[in-house]
C-alpha cells in the first residue's frame, strides 16, 4: 500500500518499508521517521501528526521524485532497518523467558486506547493509560495482545459558544485515514465474526501495530448489519444503557471470540475496568464447551487466568444494569451458560441481595471472574476494599482481596525533544528499557544550566503553541487582519514567566474550579508587574454532565476580563496533541481533586520526566509520592477543611512559597530554590512512575503467578481444576455444619491461652484454617495466629479441640478466633468468601 501498483517494482523496492512505518504507531513516541513524514509533506505532517495519512494524500509525483532521491532512499533504508531491528531484538521479558517461564499470551482488553492522535478511540486517563501500558509492554518484549473497540466518531469534539459554553461535534472518522488495517485470515477474507447477543450481529476485525504488540478493535459498522447495530460503535461512552451494554458485550463477549477465531488463547487476560467483564462468562462458556463440564467449573478454572483492574473510586461509579435489560440483552446467552437469569444476576450483585430490581454490577462480575484484582495507587486501594467489602460479608476490610499497582505514564511518548535529548545523555538511549531503579544515580548529577535550558526551551514551545491556537481561534471568530492577529497573539503569555497548567477532564469531584474561588486574588497573582503568572487550562465535561460544562463557562467567563486576557487561555477540544504540549511546557502541574475520589491521576506524571513540578491534592498517586523535597501538595483532608480553606491554602503556596522559588535567582539567572525541586523530582519520581516500572509489576506479581496458576488447573484435562470446584461446592454445602460447644481463654501471666472444641461435620481438618485474630495496629502487624489441633474429641466425627498460646502484648479482648477455608490451590477469600467468628 506504499505506493500505487502500477509504479515500477525498482521504485517500490527504494520505498520499501515506508508503509511498515506509516501504520506503525510507535512512531508517536519513537519520532526515528519524522523527518521522512517531512519530507513527504512537511505542512500537513505538523498538521495532522499522521504518518498514514501523509502517505495516503501524497502526490505520485512526489513519490517518484523522493525514489529517485538517493540521499532520501539511504535515509529510508537506515531508518527501516533500525525499525526491523528493534522488532526482533530481546527485551527485558525475552530474558526472563530463559529462566523457563511460562506465559505464552495476555489479552489487555479495554474500552478505549490513547495511542496517538490519528487513531482517536480515547476520551481521556483510562484510555491514555491503557494506551501507554501497550506501549510499554512493547518496549519490555511482552507476549501481549490488546482488545478494544472502533469507533466511527470516537469521543467528541469541544467547541464553545460566544457565551463560552462547551459545544459537543461528532466529526466521522474515515477507517482509511487511520493507522489501521482489517485483519485477514484463511485465503485473504476480512475476519468477520456473528454474536448472537440477542439478535444477529457482524462485528468486523481491524488491527492497529504498536511496535511488537497487536490491537485488534472490533466494529459494527458492517453493511450487513440493521443501521441501528452499526451504530453501535459509533461513539464512546454515548447513548444510554442499553447503548452501553450493546458495547460491552462486544468488548467481552466478542473480543474473546476474535481471539479464538485468530487462534490466541491467552494464559491470562487483564480487564483494564469493568466495561470487559462479560469476557469472563465467554470464556468460561469456551471452556465448558472445549472440556465438557459445567460452567461452575470452567469458572474455576478460567478465573485463575483473569485480573481485574479498577480506576472507579466510588461505587456508583460502575457500570450498572437493570435486571429486565440483563434478560433482553443476555436471556439466551445464559442458556448457554446452563444458567437460569438468577443465577445470572447474582453474579453481579451482593451476596444475599434479594431485591428482584437489583441493578447488575459490571465490577461485581468482574471480580467473581477473576483471581485478583487491583487499584491504580496505593489510597485507591484501600478505597477499593471499602467499595468491594460487601462482596465479602464477615471479612475484614483489610483483608478483601483487593490489592495495587500504582499507574505510570510511558515516559518517551511525553517527553519533549530537549529531555530525550538529556535523558539520552545521562543515562542513554536503553533507558527505559532497564531496570528503572538504576537511573537515578545517573541522572542525579545533572547540572543547573542543563535544567534550567531545558525548562526554557520547553515553556518557550509552549507559548509558540498557545499563541498559534490563540491566532486559529482569532481567525475563526474575528474578522481582523492577519497583522492584527499577529499582533494579539504576541501579546499573549511571554517565554520567561511562571507557566501554570491546568488540564483534565472537567467534573465537579475535580475541583477544577478551586484555583478559581477569589477570582481577584488570582488575578493578582496573574498580573502582578513584578512576578508574574500565566495559566493554561484545558479539559473537557461529558456532553451529559451539565455541572461540569458550567465550570468550564465560569473559566471562560473569567479569561474575558480585560487584564486578564494575556495571562490565560483555556485552549478548546482538549487532545493529545494539545496535551503533549502542556506537560512538556508546564513549570508547575496543578492537580485538586476531592480525596480520595482520584483513583490514581496521571496526567500529572506526564510533567515529570520534563522537569515540571506538582502542586497536588494528596490523592491518587501524589499521596505516596510526595515530599517537601519534589513539590508541593495540599493537607488532604476534605472533612475537616472546607473548600474554601483548601483554596485559601492552595492561593498561599503560590504567593508564598511558588512564585518566590520560581523569581528568586542567583548571579547566573538561575533559581536554585526551583531547580533543587527540579532535580529531585526527575531523578526519584520519573523513573518510578514510569508505564516501564507499572508493566514490570503487572508481570512480576499478576501475569506470570495467573499463568502459572490458570496453567496448573487446566493440565491433564483440567484435574486440578475440577477437583476445586468439587471442593469449592462441597465447602459450601457443608459450612452451615460446622459449629463450636466450648471456648476457654486464660490469662496465664504473660501469655494467653486459647482453646475451643471446633465440630467440622462432614468437612475434615485441611478443609479448614483456624485462626486467632486481632485487628492489625501500626505498631503490630503480627496479628493472625493459627490454631493448631491438640487432639480429636472422643466418640465425635471430624471433632477436634484446638489450641495456642501467644505473648500477652496486647489486651486479651483484643483477640477473636475464627475459622476460614483451607485450601492450596484456592484465593481465600477471593474463591471461598466464608467464615465463622467465634463469639
Amino acid at each position: 500500500m506504499t505506493v500505487p501498483k502500477y509504479f515500477r517494482p525498482d521504485m517500490e523496492q527504494k520505498l520499501d518499508g515506508l508503509d511498515e512505518l506509516a501504520q506503525d504507531c510507535s512512531y508517536s513516541w519513537t519520532h526515528g521517521a519524522d523527518e521522512i513524514w517531512r519530507e513527504l509533506d512537511a505542512e500537513f505532517w505538523e498538521q495532522t501528526r499522521n504518518p498514514w495519512l501523509v502517505l495516503q494524500t501524497v502526490s505520485r509525483a512526489r513519490l517518484e521524485d523522493l525514489s529517485k532521491n538517493e540521499a532520501f532512499c539511504e535515509k529510508l533504508r537506515v531508518i527501516v532497518s533500525a525499525h526491523r531491528q528493534a522488532l526482533s531484538e530481546q527485551r527485558w521479558f525475552q530474558v526472563k523467558q530463559q529462566q523457563d517461564i511460562a506465559l505464552r499470551t495476555i489479552a489487555y482488553f479495554s474500552m478505549e486506547f490513547g495511542l496517538s492522535e490519528a487513531l482517536p478511540i480515547y476520551s481521556g486517563g483510562l484510555g491514555l493509560l491503557a494506551g501507554d501500558h501497550l506501549k510499554a509492554a512493547n518496549d519490555l518484549g511482552l507476549p501481549l495482545v490488546g482488545v478494544g473497540l472502533l469507533y466511527q466518531k470516537g469521543y467528541f469534539r469541544q467547541a464553545f459558544d460566544a457565551d463560552g459554553n462547551q459545544i459537543a461535534l461528532y466529526p466521522a472518522s474515515e477507517t482509511s485515514d487511520m493507522p489501521i488495517s482489517p485483519v485477514r485470515i484463511n485465503r485473504g477474507e476480512w475476519l468477520r465474526i456473528q454474536l448472537l447477543t440477542p439478535s444477529r450481529l457482524w462485528v468486523r476485525v481491524w488491527q492497529a501495530q504498536i511496535g511488537r504488540i497487536k490491537l485488534y478493535l472490533l466494529d459494527t459498522n458492517d453493511p450487513a448489519n440493521h443501521p441501528v447495530d452499526r451504530c453501535i460503535t459509533a461513539e464512546l461512552y454515548g447513548g444510554g444503557s442499553e447503548y452501553r451494554l450493546s458495547q460491552e458485550i462486544l468488548l467481552g463477549i466478542g473480543g474473546w471470540q476474535v481471539l479464538q477465531a485468530l487462534g490466541i488463547t491467552p494464559d491470562v487476560c487483564h480487564l483494564n475496568e469493568g466495561h470487559a467483564a462479560l469476557l469472563v462468562l465467554e470464556r468460561a462458556r469456551h471452556f465448558m464447551r472445549a472440556h465438557n463440564v459445567d460452567f461452575a467449573t470452567a469458572l474455576t478454572v478460567t478465573r485463575a487466568g483473569n485480573l481485574f483492574t479498577t480506576h472507579t473510586s466510588v461505587e456508583a461509579g460502575f457500570d450498572r444494569f437493570s435486571p429486565d435489560l440483563i434478560k433482553n440483552s443476555l436471556g439466551l446467552y445464559a442458556k448457554e451458560l446452563n444458567l437460569d437469569l438468577d443465577g445470572l444476576l447474582a453474579l453481579g450483585r451482593i451476596p444475599g441481595n434479594n431485591d428482584v430490581a437489583a441493578p447488575f454490577n459490571m465490577a461485581y462480575l468482574a471480580i467473581r471472574g477473576s483471581a485478583a484484582v487491583n487499584g491504580v495507587s496505593r489510597l485507591h486501594g484501600e478505597v477499593s476494599r471499602d467499595i468491594f467489602n460487601p462482596l465479602f460479608p464477615g471479612w475484614p476490610r483489610y483483608e478483601v482481596p483487593v490489592t495495587h499497582v500504582t499507574n505510570g505514564v510511558h515516559a518517551p511518548s511525553w517527553d519533549s525533544m530537549e529531555a530525550d535529548e538529556l535523558w539520552t545523555q545521562l543515562c542513554g538511549k536503553g533507558r527505559w528499557f532497564c531496570d528503572p531503579e538504576h537511573l537515578a544515580k545517573q541522572f542525579h548529577h545533572v547540572e543547573d544550566q542543563a535544567l534550567w535550558h531545558l525548562r526554557a526551551r520547553n515553556r518557550s514551545r509552549l507559548v509558540q503553541f498557545v499563541r498559534d491556537e490563540y491566532s486559529r481561534e482569532l481567525n475563526v471568530h474575528s474578522n481582523l487582519l492577519d497583522s492584527e492577529v499577529e499582533d494579539l497573539a504576541l501579546r499573549l503569555f511571554d517565554p520567561n514567566v511562571l507557566t501554570i497548567g491546568f488540564a483534565r477532564r472537567f467534573a465537579t469531584y475535580k475541583r477544577p474550579n478551586l484555583l478559581l474561588t477569589d477570582p481577584d486574588r488570582l488575578a493578582r497573582l496573574l498580573t502582578d508587574p513584578h512576578r508574574p503568572m500565566q495559566l493554561v487550562i484545558s479539559g473537557k465535561a461529558h456532553p451529559a454532565d451539565l455541572p461540569g460544562q458550567r465550570l468550564i463557562k465560569d473559566w471562560n467567563q473569567f479569561m474575558r476580563r480585560p487584564e486578564i486576557r494575556n495571562h490565560a487561555i483555556f485552549l478548546s477540544d482538549y487532545d493529545m496533541i494539545t496535551a503533549e504540549y502542556l506537560v512538556q511546557g508546564v513549570d508547575l502541574w496543578i492537580n485538586t481533586p476531592r480525596r480520595p475520589w482520584e483513583a490514581c491521576g496521571t496526567s500529572g506524571m506526564k510533567i515529570l520526566v520534563n522537569g515540571g513540578l506538582n502542586l497536588s491534592e494528596l490523592d491518587g498517586w501524589w499521596a505516596e509520592a510526595y515530599r517537601p523535597e519534589v513539590g508541593w501538595a495540599l493537607n488532604g483532608h476534605e472533612a475537616e477543611h472546607t473548600d474554601a480553606d483548601q483554596a485559601d491554602r492552595l492561593y498561599e503556596l503560590l504567593e508564598q512559597e511558588i512564585v518566590p522559588a520560581f523569581y528568586e535567582r542567583n548571579g547566573n539567572g538561575i533559581p536554585e530554590r526551583w531547580l533543587s525541586k527540579m532535580r529531585e523530582s526527575m531523578t526519584t519520581l520519573t523513573p518510578f512512575y514510569s508505564a516501564n516500572r507499572m508493566v514490570r509489576e503487572y508481570t512480576d506479581h499478576f501475569y506470570l503467578p495467573l499463568a502459572e496458576k490458570y496453567q496448573r488447573r487446566t493440565v491433564n484435562g483440567a484435574q486440578a481444576g475440577r477437583s476445586l470446584s468439587r471442593w469449592l461446592s462441597r465447602l459450601n454445602d457443608l459450612w452451615p455444619k460446622i459449629h463450636i460447644a466450648r471456648v476457654n481463654i486464660e490469662n496465664r501471666e504473660a501469655v494467653y491461652f486459647f482453646s475451643l472444641q471446633l465440630y467440622l461435620g462432614d468437612l475434615t481438618a485441611q478443609d479448614v484454617r483456624v485462626e486467632l485474630f486481632a485487628e492489625p495496629t501500626e505498631g503490630d502487624t503480627d496479628n493472625i495466629h493459627e490454631m493448631h489441633i491438640d487432639h480429636a474429641l472422643p466418640g465425635a466425627v471430624n471433632g477436634f479441640v484446638y489450641t495456642i498460646s501467644i505473648p500477652a502484648k496486647r489486651p486479651i479482648s483484643d483477640y477473636t478466633p475464627r475459622i476460614i477455608p483451607n485450601h492450596p490451590d484456592a484465593g481465600i477469600p477471593a474463591e471461598a468468601q466464608a467464615i465463622l467468628w467465634v463469639k
